[in-house]
């Protein structure tokens, strides 16, 4: 392929987004239904915090960034046994993720890491088209890099975004369950701190060798093989008009009265001549 790049050195950067307290399996219980049987209620926090991830083709993932709602750091987040130290958390007005917070996971977690693993001279770095992936900084610090960004097409993510394909669902599945775990044990806010107990367990669960793989397959990047995407696509070939077919549909109309009548004989005679 261009630039020489060998499997080794593809990666797919994408993020993905939590209510902490919602799960989509979660059921509401209303007071008729509690008679002799415990209440399955949604914990009631909605606050939306983002998770950074990136995998490479050959079934291993890159350390994540973790982008919460809040103005500052607190220090009980990195006191937390179940969160690994190496770990980055990043700040944001929403908990969605911004053009710096972009920036500082390209220059503090994807280069860095990646600088180690390199097999030939360039990477290559497969992403969508979000602003915060797309800024001339960006660009600017992938060139002088050697990675190679590539923006797949809008609405396209579900066929051809290794970790949407691969990894996302299975993420949101296995922190859904665990977040009715707690929600089975009474407990109905899940705040920041319960959300870094629950994610790195999910996480676990989620990027083993064979998903992150099977996403690379499943959207013809590794092994390379556009079929396993085209095959899917609702392509119909459209046959082409003749020419002067309208022309002709406009000829066997019916004639309604004298005019159009005399109308239709002229024509009729005019192409028989």
């Amino acid at each position: 392929m261009q630039y020489g790049i060998a499997y080794e050195d593809i990666y797919n950067f994408d993020e993905t987004g939590f209510a902490m307290g919602l799960i989509a399996t979660a059921k509401v219980v209303t007071r008729a239904e509690t008679a002799g049987r415990p209440a399955l209620l949604q914990p009631g926090n909605r606050e939306w915090v983002t998770a950074i991830e990136c995998v490479n083709a050959m079934g291993w993932a890159l350390l994540p960034c973790i982008a919460f709602k809040g103005k500052s750091h607190i220090q009980a987040w990195y006191e937390d046994d179940a969160l690994p130290h190496d770990w980055r958390i990043e700040l944001s007005e929403n908990g969605w993720t911004t053009d710096q917070i972009g920036l500082s996971w390209l220059q503090n977690i994807f280069i860095p890491t990646t600088n180690s693993h390199m097999t030939g001279k360039y990477r290559l770095l497969i992403l969508d088209g979000h602003g915060s992936h797309l800024t001339p900084q960006f660009d600017q610090i992938c060139n002088q890099n050697n990675i190679v960004p590539i923006c797949m097409p809008a609405h396209s993510s579900h066929l051809l975004q290794p970790l949407d394909v691969g990894c996302f669902s299975v993420l949101k599945r296995t922190y859904g369950r665990l977040v009715e775990e707690k929600m089975r044990q009474r407990i109905n806010h899940i705040d920041k701190l319960d959300f870094l107990s629950a994610y790195p367990q999910a996480r676990k669960e989620t990027f083993k060798m064979d998903n992150i793989k099977n996403g690379f397959m499943a959207t013809g990047l590794v092994p390379y093989n556009p079929e396993r995407v085209l095959t899917q696509l609702n392509i119909y070939p459209k046959t082409p008009t003749p020419p002067g077919s309208q022309s002709t549909n406009s000829d066997l109309k019916t004639p309604h009265n004298p005019k159009q009548l005399k109308k239709k004989e002229t024509t009729l005679s005019n192409g028989h001549e």
